[in-house]
């Protein structure tokens, strides 16, 4: 029997981790870092899973090994050069057959593998637990504010000063908004891989006076924050951020004013239509179509986005900021920190 370890943090940064589930699997969620090398292909599970039912498991794990075997020395090879010299640490879903097969193998040909017990169901156990309830490792400060005020540029600025900062919007591929998706996409994520590695970001913060992220709803796109995260932000210190509407037309018209984007822009106009009323949208589309970005990104806010988001705000922040001059927003953001967060 090979050597099993459970999960623990530190295995991230020791061992080389291999997944040898099928890529479909991988695909979904996998232990951050790790590389994929499956024992069996999306078709080959297929087969084996339904041979098992039919068939039982005996004829299942013939099959199995008629199409594994041939595999093996290019899977030892192919772990061996990522290794390069490290331990490995092998897992399947839930720790069972396919990741025992692969770890005998390489213990057999000399190498220092283990398996990892429970598997990516046991890591993913950790994961959801961490969130719910979730206690965040600094305390959370939650910019707020009306789209096109510049928060995704604010936190990048923030980043560089050195201040911990989570983008929430930019670990989801998506800026939270009906236009959210222009130039992203969340085709690539899955519910679990958008919670691994928001786990991620919050388990690397080290010992820090804040976290700074963006306030959101509880859905980002088509996915979701995970646990109680939504209401932790909700409970935690709210920064109101403000522009005035020129700045946030001219930002907007930055970020979004492209011709490549034409398409999609008219797309998602079409999806809250109905929101609009007919009469604003067929204005805006006009705008649109004759490439009027001032008025079309003025329209917008005006007559959708800031009738929609925060309409029904029923907190009020504990400092606000005006955002007109990022530099300027960091410095008061830093001595606002100073009076909300005293230093232990």
């Amino acid at each position: 029997m090979p050597k099993t370890v459970p999960f623990t943090e530190c295995l991230l940064d020791t061992h080389l981790l291999v997944d040898v589930r099928t890529p479909l699997e991988y695909a979904e969620d996998h232990l951050p870092g790790a590389i994929n090398v499956p024992l069996l292909s999306n078709e080959e599970r297929v087969e084996i899973g339904t041979l098992y039912k039919q068939q039982g498991p005996n004829i299942a794990r013939i099959r199995g090994l008629e199409l594994t075997a041939a595999k093996f020395p290019a899977m030892v090879a192919e772990i061996a050069a990522n290794a390069a010299g490290r331990p490995i640490l092998v897992y399947c879903w839930r720790g069972g057959l396919r990741s025992r097969t692969v770890t005998e193998i390489l213990d057999l040909t000399g190498y220092h593998a283990f398996q990892l017990s429970g598997g990516h169901k046991a890591f993913r156990q950790q994961v959801v637990e961490y969130f719910d309830p979730f206690t965040p490792p600094a305390p959370l400060v939650v910019l707020h504010g009306m789209t096109g005020i510049g928060k995704t540029t604010f936190l990048e600025l923030l980043k560089g000063r050195g201040h911990a900062v989570i983008d929430l919007e930019g670990i989801a591929c998506h800026r939270g908004s009906a236009f959210g998706a222009l130039g992203l996409s969340q085709a690539h994520l899955t519910q679990k891989s958008f919670e691994t590695a928001l786990w991620k970001e919050f388990r690397s913060v080290g010992p820090v006076r804040a976290i700074i992220l963006e306030g959101e709803s509880r859905r980002i796109g088509k996915l979701f924050l995970p646990g109680n995260l939504h209401d932790v932000m909700r409970d935690s210190i709210k920064v109101w951020c403000a522009a005035s509407l020129e700045t946030r037309v001219k930002r907007l018209i930055n970020e979004y004013g492209k011709p490549e984007f034409m398409d999609d822009m008219t797309e998602a106009l079409d999806r809250i239509k109905k929101k609009l009323g007919g009469d604003n949208h067929r204005e805006l589309l006009g705008h649109l179509e004759r490439w009027e970005m001032g008025h079309f990104m003025q329209g917008l806010m005006e007559r959708y986005y800031d009738r929609t988001y925060y309409r029904t705000r029923d907190w009020t922040e504990d400092f606000a900021l005006s955002l007109e001059d990022f530099e300027a927003a960091a410095d008061e953001l830093e001595r606002q920190l100073e009076h909300h967060i005293p230093k232990p």
